[in-house]
């Protein structure tokens, strides 16, 4: 049975890497004694051994071992023998790059599928959907393909921004970006807000978090979701 926590960011205005999750968590990852980090997406360039020192140094605080998915020889057989998965943020776009490279696609969705608990935060996020082609980041590497993860049955846009009456930017806003998406293709589309995340057990998902979500979907106005709603749509 699946068990993922897909969460918007990792951290909030004012607070520390992911301390708005940790009770979660804690029991999230119940009766993990160590996790697998998967640093491929490394924001804003840093090293895989810095992204996971980052990791293992909040993780600790609930007793969790954390090892990075760079240091085993086999990605795909540490993936398979994980007893948990965390997958941080950056750029989607390495990150899919990276799991194809190293043929991990298809075996983390093997794993996930069989019940692995699984965090994934931004970037991590965005993978677990049909593909990764609402993502906000830049195209910096061309990844095989765009399809990902597929774990639940929509995508997804993580950090959704709601456009801003005050400011006088005139570019598009990321409800025009996914409109755009909507020419050509017909999958529904949810905007994750900061502070928000989606409970997967099984077949179940359900909005967590004190904030609404945004529903797109083609040739509809979109909606907004209250927190607790079911992602049945």
């Amino acid at each position: 049975m699946k068990n993922l926590l897909i969460a918007s960011t990792s951290t909030l205005h004012n607070g520390g890497y992911l301390d708005y999750l940790l009770p979660e968590l804690k029991e999230h990852f119940k009766g993990c004694s160590e996790i697998i980090f998967i640093p491929y997406a490394r924001p804003g360039g840093v090293s895989h051994d810095d992204y996971t020192a980052k990791v293992k140094a909040v993780f600790s605080t609930i007793n969790i071992a954390v090892k990075g998915l760079h240091e085993f020889k086999n990605p795909s057989e540490a993936i398979l023998n994980a007893k948990g998965i965390f997958t941080g943020g950056g750029n989607t776009f390495l990150l899919v790059s990276q799991l194809y490279k190293n043929n991990c696609m298809t075996v983390l969705k093997q794993a996930l599928e069989n019940g692995t608990p699984y965090l994934g935060t931004s970037a991590g996020s965005n993978i677990c959907g049909i593909s990764m082609q609402t993502t906000n980041d830049m195209p910096i590497i061309y990844p095989p393909s765009f399809e990902t993860l597929g774990v639940i049955p929509f995508n997804l846009n993580p950090h959704y921004l709601d456009p801003d009456t005050n400011s006088t930017h005139m570019g598009e806003t990321r409800e025009t970006r996914i409109k755009e998406f909507h020419q050509f293709n017909n999958l529904s589309v949810l905007g994750l807000r900061e502070g928000s995340w989606l409970d997967v057990k099984g077949d179940s998902i359900v909005l967590k978090g004190a904030l609404t979500a945004r529903l797109f979907q083609p040739n509809k106005e979109p909606l907004e979701l209250p927190a607790e709603s079911k992602m049945n749509f």
